[in-house]
């Protein structure tokens, strides 16, 4: 009897420590296991770097994207606004480059005044006159201020010649290829502004070319005075200050170059 007890309680324990050692084993090989270990860490410390590096990529993408599409949508919209009223682009003769406008300048019609302005002083006629500066103006939208000289002539001689002569602020003026000059001596008494060429554009007699040329600069910021269709001084500096301002010839005088520039023609 005593034998049997002490087989059974011997084979009890045996029993017992092998229960044991397979649950130590369990346990440490669930700890120890390479694919248990590693998991959970690995997907912890996965997860946290792809969460840290999507979240960083992110951010990164729109710090840059937000900071690229501020700076465009910012420098578009400015240089939508500029377009919108002005472009740069190359002259008709090809010499030169200056703004354009692309807003068109409606053309209106003035009242004005068919007698002189006496605060500007008339011009004299002198034959042997040239403007300054014409030599260098080159290409054909210059070719007029280039070639003008002043001629003396009597009534019936203009008139045999062309076939439009205006009476406009005091003096008679002839149009000739899409410009007007004055026409020196068919009056005697005639009153003139500005001796040279004016460009010419939609029909227009030169005084209301004038006008909405004043116009124009005037709603831009170039000219104080009245519209009064005449070429005087302060027009002409207006013109001048415009023309520098817009890179073109400063001719101080209305030509094709300026009136597009205007966004006239």
């Amino acid at each position: 009897m005593r034998g049997n007890t002490r087989t059974r309680a011997g084979m009890a324990a045996r029993l017992q420590n092998r229960r044991k050692k397979a649950q130590w084993s369990k346990q440490e090989g669930t700890g120890k296991t390479k694919s248990n270990w590693n998991n959970p860490s690995s997907a912890t410390h996965s997860k946290k770097e792809k969460n840290w590096s999507n979240a960083n990529k992110h951010n990164e993408w729109n710090s840059a994207n937000n900071w690229n599409n501020s700076n465009t949508v910012k420098y578009s919209k400015k240089g939508k606004n500029w377009s919108s009223t002005e472009k740069f682009t190359k002259s008709p003769d090809g010499q030169s480059y200056h703004y354009q406008s692309k807003t068109k300048v409606n053309t209106k019609h003035f009242n004005l005044s068919y007698n002189p302005n006496p605060t500007i002083q008339n011009v004299k006629f002198n034959k042997n006159y040239h403007i300054n500066g014409s030599q260098n103006w080159n290409g054909p939208s210059y070719a007029a201020f280039r070639s003008y000289r002043p001629e003396w002539h009597d009534q019936w001689w203009w008139r045999s010649r062309y076939n439009r002569i205006v009476f406009i602020s005091g003096g008679w003026y002839y149009w000739n290829a899409g410009w007007w000059y004055p026409a020196w001596g068919y009056a005697p008494n005639a009153y003139y502004a500005y001796d040279g060429p004016i460009y010419g554009y939609n029909g227009l007699t030169p005084d209301q070319v004038i006008a909405n040329v004043q116009g124009a600069l005037h709603q831009q910021g170039y000219y104080r005075g009245g519209v009064d269709g005449m070429l005087g001084p302060y027009t002409r500096e207006a013109l001048a200050n415009y023309q520098r301002h817009h890179g073109l010839n400063v001719t101080s005088a209305i030509d094709r170059p300026t009136l597009e520039a205007l966004g006239m023609t």
